[in-house]
């Protein structure tokens, strides 16, 4: 039973509202990929998904990390994917050369990893060229942030008073 009790959230449970709030945000997001052509128009509403999961106050933090770690991944993926398509040897030292170059600014661990996702995603899937991907990636990526961001502003989360 005590396991069970500490599945229950205290500090930050989950409302029908966030719920509605956060789904209606990544359907924004997918239908305006999908107005706009985007061949991968999910990674609209997985990435609004990601943004619309932090508090209120890290909503502008947590998306300068996800748009930073995006870019660079697409651009280090595109170059790579081009030139060097699935080499594995390649992937790992472009993976090391981002974290290299992340690691002086003192950047959050959130930017190095999904700079390293989308680097394998562009770099590893061979159905487009490189550099295709990486702009499919990217506007995505993009879009969702947007999406998520204009939502957090516009709909703002009502929150409830704990019962202490």
């Amino acid at each position: 039973m005590r396991a069970l009790r500490s599945l229950i959230a205290k500090d930050n449970p989950l409302s029908i509202g966030y719920a509605a709030r956060t789904a209606g945000a990544a359907v924004l997001s997918l239908l305006v990929a999908h107005m706009m052509r985007l061949p991968e128009a999910y990674w609209a509403g997985i990435t609004t998904l990601a943004v619309m999961q932090s508090t209120p106050e890290a909503g502008l933090p947590v998306a300068a990390q996800y748009f930073a770690g995006t870019a660079l991944g697409a651009a280090v993926g595109g170059w790579a994917g081009e030139r060097f398509p699935g080499n594995p040897l390649v992937f790992g030292a472009c993976a090391l050369a981002m974290g290299m170059l992340f690691a002086p600014f003192r950047l959050e661990r959130s930017s190095y990893r999904t700079a390293s996702i989308t680097l394998a995603i562009v770099m590893l899937v061979q159905s487009h060229s490189g550099w295709t991907v990486a702009l499919h990636r990217f506007f995505g990526v993009a879009l969702g942030i947007a999406v998520g961001l204009a939502t957090t502003a516009l709909w703002p989360e009502q929150v409830v008073a704990s019962k202490d």
